[in-house]
């Protein structure tokens, strides 16, 4: 079934019209809580006049505010690897001020289910996962029979035991252009083409090894650098900028909202498999994402990218799936050279038609 074959047979149903909030707990790591936003499509297409509020963790709270279609955040910073009674009581407390009708909860486990129970949510959809039963009263079966994690999120937006698409509604970040022209003015960043590099990832085997290098060759050939993450990845941003001299700029800090804006405002992004590549591919962001231990089947942005790229040695453990290479020698991002990344951002940007010297406007 195609998704609007899909969306046609839910017209059909008598509980179109309902107009009850509906909470999303989605996965708080950067990449997983943008997927998410494709289940609010999916929720939005099933029930129209139903307000759609998500959870959503400090970090991620940026984010909400260019999703289309969320009524707000429901901003709560929970203990993390800890139930904490206290703080899980202050949370439904919130929750139970709101009046939701459902709420659908994606991660797998208990600690995820218990603030919409206390909260007397009415419908609690989500998947077994650690034995939740009676936490959730509408659990589904057959998570680990969906290929894609966009698969296992969206189902639960859906009504049980449906032939589920394969062609889902694509997560959106709408950033307004005068809230960019802001933000470059206010850190005096106007001028040339603008390369943005996000080195970081969750786990140093996503990391590819020559970003330094890249910056070298793009800045060299007069274009701008710029290097975008969180406070983790400074150290690596500053190792980038040393090497590619006074073109490229550190922008890594504690407020995604930068990172948000930095992404919207360049004119190319290149990206390991991380949450900046799922930010930068829903703005729509020309992108470019290299995957080393990962399989872009399962993990590539749903939306389109510019190009994906991996080493074309054969590497025998490929994919592994884990965030620390095991047998040391890192040769999936290893053997991807400068050349070829620096070769595809060379490209992209000339098949957009833009040069170095370019200026932008103001």
């Amino acid at each position: 079934m195609n998704y609007e074959s899909l969306l046609a047979e839910l017209a059909q149903r008598p509980d179109r019209a309902e107009t009850s909030p509906v909470l999303l707990v989605p996965y708080m790591w950067i990449g997983d809580f943008v997927r998410c936003h494709t289940v609010v499509r999916v929720l939005k297409d099933r029930w129209p006049q139903r307000p759609v509020d998500v959870l959503t963790t400090s970090l991620c709270a940026p984010l909400v505010d260019y999703m289309p279609g969320v009524r707000q955040g429901i901003v709560f910073d929970l203990p993390r690897g800890k139930i904490s009674p206290k703080h899980e009581r202050a949370l439904a407390a919130r929750l139970r001020a709101e009046h939701y009708g459902a709420s659908l909860v994606m991660p797998r486990t208990f600690k995820a289910t218990i603030a919409p129970w206390l909260a007397g949510i009415p419908q609690r959809t989500g998947f077994i996962g650690e034995m939740r039963f009676g936490l959730l009263n509408d659990w589904r079966r057959g998570e680990r029979a969906l290929p894609r994690m966009i698969d296992r999120c969206a189902a639960l937006a859906l009504p049980a035991n449906i032939e589920l698409p394969m062609d889902w509604p694509e997560p959106q970040l709408h950033v307004p252009q005068a809230e960019i022209d802001t933000w470059r003015q206010a850190r005096g960043l106007t001028g040339k083409t603008v390369v943005a590099l996000a080195p970081g990832a969750v786990g140093p085997a996503k990391r590819w090894s020559y970003y330094p290098e890249t910056a070298k060759a793009l800045t060299a050939k007069g274009f701008e650098v710029w290097v975008i993450g969180g406070p983790n990845e400074t150290p690596a941003a500053q190792a980038i900028v040393a090497a590619a001299g006074p073109g490229a700029r550190d922008l890594t800090g504690r407020d995604l909202r930068d990172g948000i804006l930095a992404l919207a405002a360049a004119d190319l992004v290149i990206s390991n498999d991380s949450g900046l590549l799922h930010v930068s591919a829903a703005i729509g962001s020309p992108t470019i994402g290299i995957f080393g231990p990962t399989s872009a089947w399962h993990y590539a942005p749903l939306n389109p990218i510019d190009a994906i790229i991996e080493t074309k040695t054969t590497v025998e453990c490929r994919p592994c799936h884990k965030p620390v290479c095991r047998v040391e020698h890192h040769r999936c991002m290893r053997d991807i050279p400068e050349a070829e990344v620096t070769a595809t951002a060379l490209q992209v940007l000339s098949k957009a038609g833009l040069a170095a010297a370019e200026l932008r406007a103001p």
